[in-house]
């Protein structure tokens, strides 16, 4: 019989989560970060640098999140002389608490499974 490793005391369970609409992503941790960050500064173009995104790779994830709910998550205004904006609709807060809320109950849930894991695996 083969032997087993040990698993390291460092180890963990890891998961992603995204919820799915139609057979595609509507909301991953990109999305919500994506939305955090336009709700913190009023800007798609600000939010996007904030986080390290192209302009086109923000755009098009606020644009296939909009496409698959009922109602779009967040609003853009193009630019003008006073410039653009976006701004989180009541919708887009809601899937947003409601996605941060269930990451913390997984990982929470992860960090107890991998503690019975590893007690169990040590023999």
């Amino acid at each position: 019989m083969p032997r087993r490793k040990p698993v390291p005391a460092d180890s963990r369970l890891r998961a992603r989560l995204w919820i799915e609409r139609a057979g595609a992503a509507a909301m991953t941790e990109a999305g919500a970060d994506l939305l955090e960050q336009i709700e913190a500064c009023g800007s798609l173009s600000e939010a996007a640098r904030r986080l390290g995104f192209s302009y086109r790779r923000a755009w098009l994830l606020a644009d296939g999140m909009n496409r698959r709910w009922p109602t779009p998550l967040l609003t853009t205004v193009t630019g003008g002389r006073r410039g653009g904006g976006a701004q989180i609709t009541e919708l887009g807060r809601h899937v947003l608490s409601a996605y941060r809320d269930l990451q913390l109950r997984l990982e929470h849930f992860l960090d107890r499974s991998t503690e019975s894991f590893s007690r169990s695996t040590r023999a």
